[in-house]
């Protein structure tokens, strides 16, 4: 496990999150932070998206072979499952590409957290998911406005279809906040807060191993043994969560732009 600064301290905490750049002398200029752990999984994280889809796709067959498989699989589960399920053959071949992409890219920075030697993920930092969750704002406003034009959009938007015209006072506020202003929080902070919490999870149990193993108490030496193997199974659990957590993002982000092209709500 890579530590951070804080690391350094038990039991880990908040700090256990600041990463130190790799080339001490920037910390002190504009570049501070680029170079960090995180930085480097995200960009290595992009660029083995991009080598996986380039090597699939070197000799294209008709008969697709295992690695061309191995891709369309990849593409295919969210085009199908989420894409064309939520917004229909034409719409969803359409934002297919973007969510297949938010999907993988989601999914490779969470692995991530059960790597040896880096076990964080990008996400386990707000700055990341609040990006992923503004561009999906960006796109289902814009898909709104451009097919709704922005007063109707807002309209759609904001009164559901049928709502009686003395309670537009309440109604409008509410809808307006949960539909426009909090959807990219809370996808950001959905995804954060599972990540932040598995790796403080995983953090408290492995450092809390090698401080039981530091004791002068053999029964306390002999505990280390369970709070690894609780690290090892919950290593194992959070497999689960870096799938799951991907899959529901992108999920609502398609709900939310199928809510976007939708007549009424």
């Amino acid at each position: 496990m890579v530590l951070a600064e804080g690391d350094l301290h038990f039991p880990p905490g908040i700090e256990s999150f600041n990463f130190r750049d790799w080339f001490t002398g920037l910390s002190e200029t504009g570049l501070a932070n680029v170079f960090t752990t995180l930085t480097f999984a995200v960009w290595l994280s992009v660029a083995v998206i991009i080598v996986f889809f380039l090597w699939a796709y070197r000799k294209p067959q008709i008969v697709p072979t295992k690695r061309q498989w191995l891709a369309e699989s990849a593409y295919g589960f969210i085009r199908n499952s989420v894409s064309v399920d939520l917004l229909g053959k034409k719409a969803g071949v359409r934002f297919a590409p973007y969510f297949a992409t938010l999907f993988l890219f989601i999914l490779v920075t969470n692995m991530w957290a059960i790597v040896p030697g880096i076990q964080i993920s990008p996400n386990s930092h707000i700055g990341f998911p609040l990006v992923l969750g503004l561009m999906s704002w960006v796109i289902y406003v814009y898909v709104g406005v451009k097919k709704h034009g922005f007063l109707g959009y807002l309209r759609a938007t904001c009164i559901p279809a049928g709502t009686p015209v003395f309670i537009y006072p309440v109604v409008i506020p509410i809808e307006f906040l949960q539909n426009l202003i909090l959807r990219p929080v809370t996808l950001a902070l959905r995804l954060f807060a599972n990540m932040f919490a598995g790796h403080l999870i995983l953090l408290v149990f492995f450092l809390g191993g090698f401080q039981l193993l530091n004791s002068e108490n053999i029964f306390i030496q002999s505990m280390s043994v369970f709070s690894f193997a609780m690290g090892i199974a919950i290593t194992a659990f959070e497999l689960i969560v870096i799938v799951l957590q991907a899959y529901v993002f992108t999920l609502l982000t398609a709900m939310y732009v199928q809510s976007s092209l939708a007549d009424e709500h």
